[in-house]
């Protein structure tokens, strides 16, 4: 499972014009899922999403988790993320989950994500959507569970 991370100071997803999911400081992640991912995985990604120490703390130093400033977090279902672009001009998609498994390992990410952090917002698994953010330093991260 792919985690794409990014400081924000905001983030919102809109569908179809209309605002589905919104945040101001916290993370934006896109999440990829791949064909051998499964619910432990998500859990660990999620885990490492709350804890991942990438805000800074009163000296400037990256010391804070999400968790830490009680940010927001806005997960977005991206099956790009997979892609292989070792060769060739155009990306395989192989390494990617069939689109039930990655929609129900997003929306348990999802699930449990609200269960643990008070801020949760999300974008919509197969929907055509407009991510617009503000990035913090700019602070991207790629995590790979």
């Amino acid at each position: 499972m792919i985690g794409l991370l990014q400081r924000v100071t905001q983030a919102r997803v809109d569908i179809d014009g209309e605002t589905v999911g919104e945040i101001d400081r916290g993370l934006l992640v896109l999440v990829g899922v791949e064909k051998e991912d499964d619910a432990s995985r998500a859990d660990r990604l999620l885990e490492r999403l709350l804890g991942y120490r990438i805000f800074e703390d009163e000296q400037g130093r990256m010391n804070l988790s999400l968790h830490d400033i009680d940010g927001g977090l806005l997960l977005v279902p991206q099956f790009t993320l997979t892609a292989d672009t070792r060769k060739g001009r155009r990306p395989s998609f192989d390494p990617a989950a069939p689109p039930a498994l990655g929609e129900r390992l997003f929306d348990h990410l999802l699930a449990q994500a609200r269960a643990q952090h008070g801020q949760v917002a999300s974008g919509q698994f197969g929907a055509d959507m407009q991510v617009h953010l503000v990035n913090d330093g700019p602070a991207t991260f790629w995590l790979q569970v």
